[in-house]
């Protein structure tokens, strides 16, 4: 069984493990494809957890890179401003 998605072969994984729950005797003619199912349904969903992961460090990683940048600039501007405007109040 071919699995795409996350979905699917989580789906895959939780059918299995509901079959396996409800025998009462083991169907040793059913487990070969069941496990064998399950371990390619396994795969897919820790191929598609690492890869998520790996996008969501990049993704936190590049955000959190650019507002430290974009404050350290702020802060200068803001800094340089008030002391200029200092001497420039109206009241």
């Amino acid at each position: 069984m071919a699995t795409t998605t996350f979905k699917e072969a989580y789906g895959v994984l939780q059918q299995h493990a509901q079959t396996l729950r409800e025998q009462q005797e083991p169907n040793i003619d059913d487990l070969l494809t069941i496990v064998t199912e399950s371990v390619g349904a396994y795969k897919t969903c820790q191929e598609r957890i690492d890869a998520v992961e790996k996008a969501l460090e990049k993704a936190l990683s590049e955000a959190v890179a650019v507002p430290k940048e974009a404050v350290r600039g702020a802060k200068t501007a803001t800094t340089t401003d008030s002391t200029d405007d200092a001497d420039d109040i109206p009241f």
